[in-house]
């Protein structure tokens, strides 16, 4: 391609590229100047076969308009299904091998909070908390066979449960935005 074209080329798909990446990043979660440059390079590699019919005239061009879309969609697919298999290297998470040791601290006093909580929850409350929370991941029918209730009542007795087991949390810990303004 001579630069001629080139020139042609990118300010008659410069400005529709531009509205077309700016529109399919944000779903893509990235940034719309980074799908832009992938088409451009999608572009590039194409070399001189420019995308649609050789030629100027308006069938040319809508040829071209139609090619950009399909290729801007194209890249944040593309881009959506690298995000999904792609594992930053700084989010390990709490818990998990190679964690922060201080947020393993602090996620662990979080959790001695919450299980000395739920102890202190009158009746049957410590139970089916208990089992709610169980890394078993147990269904509803199977709880309620565990605790010995009909699987009826046990979306109101855990709603009881939730709410004196809030009510707990809410008098142990300080709202953030009263800290140094309590009376």
């Amino acid at each position: 391609m001579d630069s001629m074209k080139d020139t042609d080329l990118l300010d008659e798909l410069g400005p529709l590229l531009s509205a077309e990446a700016a529109a399919e990043a944000p779903a893509a979660g990235v940034d719309a100047a980074d799908l832009e440059q992938a088409v451009w390079v999608r572009l590039l590699e194409r070399g001189p076969a420019a995308p649609g019919p050789t030629g100027g005239g308006a069938e040319a061009s809508a040829e071209r308009a139609r090619w950009l879309r399909r290729a801007v969609r194209a890249e944040a697919r593309r881009a959506r299904r690298r995000a999904l298999r792609e594992v930053p290297y700084g989010g390990a998470r709490p818990g998990c091998a190679g964690a922060d040791p201080e947020d393993a601290v602090l996620h662990g006093e979080q959790r001695r909070v919450l299980r000395s909580a739920v102890a202190r929850l009158p009746g049957r409350c410590p139970e089916l908390i208990g089992a709610l929370l169980s890394p078993r991941d147990l269904t509803y029918r199977e709880i309620a066979g565990e605790l010995g209730i009909s699987q009826g009542s046990l979306g109101p007795v855990r709603s009881r449960c939730l709410g004196c087991l809030r009510r707990m949390l809410a008098a142990e810990v300080a709202a953030p935005h009263l800290r140094g303004k309590e009376r």
